[in-house]
């Protein structure tokens, strides 16, 4: 057995466990001393922080590889004319060939648990349709990475296998969650990009905690096939990645119809919101809102001392886009919110002010039913998964019952079963969504929450110059108006990353409280995308002061959230410092 497999498995088991198969060395990436190198590294960040739940040694047979990558670049290149692939697309993806994808996504040669004692061992017998496409395109899954239990938690701490945590001793601080894992082998360089899901905000906080970027897409955009399902209406596959740059580069692979997903978005409907697009170009008259050719930056595991990786935009285009199309940003009272962290509030002025300075207009707006979106988040996802987690019973999935103890006295059929093995989160969403549920709790809770849900997603197409494509009534009745905006920015969390050791004293209510600005683009199935904000030139920049800004656009206009991202808040000096603290943190 080669040496770096064998020190995986030996040196943290309770993290890593190795699929059979012959150690590969992946030569697009690096030579193989350099690899083994890399790998020994990658045991301590992995074991320490918690990032991996499995870890795989890459043993899928090359041949089968090549033919499966040649036939979907081929039907990328048919479809040039839309997806605007790069001609040297292959090779990029080779630059990012390693990748992380949540314990949520199911795989068929590494176990997927969700985290969560009751899935122990559980291996599925297809392939989620997101991982399928990264292996068709050439990509290799580096491991499954820990999260809070079925995705339940903001910090991931709710892990059966142990938590994840950014940093060391009492000075941990939280990674978010429930992707915590996925951001934190980001962070860490482990991988250049992983895979999370977005529930209610479980890829941009993540993101904002580590100094990651993370995208949660418009609902249905990409197919949610083979993700194992909290809230069904919420649940949304997402990434995270080192910049906008890659995050934009793996959204254009994966932005698909798929006929397995009933919530996927249909040819149709993708095809009206390419003509609402273009529509909006031809009235704005810039082919910035287009999608362009967009290549992966070559991001590989980094040693001491290296500098950040350039990404794919040169200055001079930088210039040009940013001289041209310029927006209007909405800045919702309602997120101006009393226990806002001095830092956060500080980090959102700045980030304003930089882009009042290079022309865009700041707009003051308000989103009232904003009050209400994190209350009726708390009774509708905990609904849905009271529904979704009642087939975990022991009989068909995960852990074995144990036989010697008879579920059925007393007149309980597995209750016991669940008890010992879902995770004290989780129960506790599940008793909440089952009580409002409830007959006599369903129209003053759950009806109650649908409709707040309604009047959140109207909120935002009254703000939306770009009316909701998929509305016939609201695609352009906002169009003229002088009182509506492009894009809306506001503050990932509202503190930065919290400690370790000051979250267990909190109460499940204090700890919700977390998702505040996260959760009403979540019901509103708005795509969204977490950035670290504008470094503040006088004060240095520590982990503990990491704040992401959150950019949200309206429904199908996820490529003009990602461009201005990429071009108008990554494109700064300030923001290279804030992003070269990720890379260069000490690693013990």
């Amino acid at each position: 057995m080669p040496r770096v497999t064998r020190a995986l498995q030996q040196s943290y088991p309770r993290f890593i466990r190795s699929s059979p198969g012959s150690y590969r060395i992946n030569k697009a990436i690096a030579s193989a001393e350099a690899i083994a190198s890399t790998q020994r590294r990658r045991v301590q960040l992995v074991g320490r922080h918690g990032a991996f739940i499995s870890r795989t040694s890459s043993g899928y047979e090359e041949e089968e590889d090549d033919q499966q990558r040649t036939s979907y670049l081929n039907e990328l290149k048919g479809a040039s004319a839309k997806s605007a692939y790069t001609k040297d697309f292959q090779q990029q993806i080779d630059h990012a060939k390693v990748i992380a994808v949540k314990d949520n996504f199911v795989t068929e040669r590494l176990p997927t648990t969700c985290a969560s004692s009751i899935l122990n061992g559980f291996t599925g017998n297809a392939e989620s349709t997101v991982c399928r496409i990264l292996q068709e395109v050439g990509m290799d899954i580096a491991g499954k990475t820990n999260m809070d239990e079925f995705g339940m938690g903001s910090h991931s701490q709710n892990s059966a296998y142990g938590p994840v945590q950014n940093g060391f001793g009492k000075n941990a601080q939280s990674p978010g969650g429930s992707s915590g894992g996925s951001a934190m082998a980001v962070a860490d360089g482990i991988v250049s990009i992983a895979i999370g899901s977005d529930t209610g905000g479980s890829v941009r906080l993540p993101a904002a905690y580590t100094g990651t970027v993370g995208f949660k897409p418009s609902y249905g955009r990409i197919s949610r096939n083979g993700l194992v399902p909290y809230a069904n209406s919420l649940d949304t596959v997402g990434i995270i990645a080192r910049n906008t740059n890659d995050v934009m580069a793996l959204f254009q692979i994966l932005d698909k119809y798929d006929p397995a997903d009933p919530t996927s978005l249909r040819p149709e409907s993708r095809t009206r919101i390419h003509e609402a697009r273009r529509k909006r170009q031809v009235d704005f008259g810039h082919h910035y809102l287009e999608s362009e050719d967009v290549k992966f930056s070559f991001v590989g595991p980094r040693s001491k001392g290296e500098t950040p990786a350039e990404t794919s935009m040169p200055r001079d285009r930088y210039k040009r886009y940013t001289s041209g199309y310029l927006r209007r940003i909405g800045v919702p009272n309602e997120y101006n919110i009393a226990e806002m962290h001095p830092v956060v509030r500080q980090a959102w002025l700045r980030t304003l002010s930089m882009l009042a300075n290079k022309g865009h207009t700041i707009v003051p707006i308000s989103l009232p039913n904003t009050k209400l979106a994190l209350a009726a988040y708390y009774v509708l996802a905990p609904a849905e998964a009271s529904s979704n987690l009642a087939k975990y019973d022991g009989v068909r999935y995960g852990t074995p019952r144990d036989l010697s103890t008879a579920d059925n006295e007393n007149g309980l059929l597995y209750a016991n079963y669940r008890g010992e093995h879902f995770g004290e989160e989780v129960k506790r969403r599940i008793l909440l969504g089952t009580f409002t549920l409830s007959a006599a709790a369903k129209d003053n809770y759950f009806v109650q929450a649908q409709k707040v849900r309604r009047l959140v997603q109207q909120d935002f197409n009254n703000v939306f110059a770009f009316g909701h494509p998929l509305l016939p009534h609201t695609r352009h009745q906002n169009s003229s108006s002088d009182r509506t905006v492009d894009l809306i920015i506001v503050p990932t969390a509202p503190t930065p990353p919290p400690k370790i050791q000051d979250l267990e004293g909190q109460s499940p209510v204090q700890s919700y409280i977390n998702d505040v600005f996260t959760v009403p683009a979540s019901l509103a199935g708005l795509p969204a995308i977490s950035v670290p904000a504008a470094a503040d030139e006088d004060i240095p920049a520590t982990p503990d002061r990491h704040v992401g800004m959150q950019v949200i656009g309206q429904y199908g206009d996820d490529l003009n959230v990602l461009n201005f991202t990429r071009y108008d808040i990554e494109g700064t000096m300030n923001f290279d410092e804030a992003r070269e603290l990720t890379w260069s943190r000490k690693r013990m």
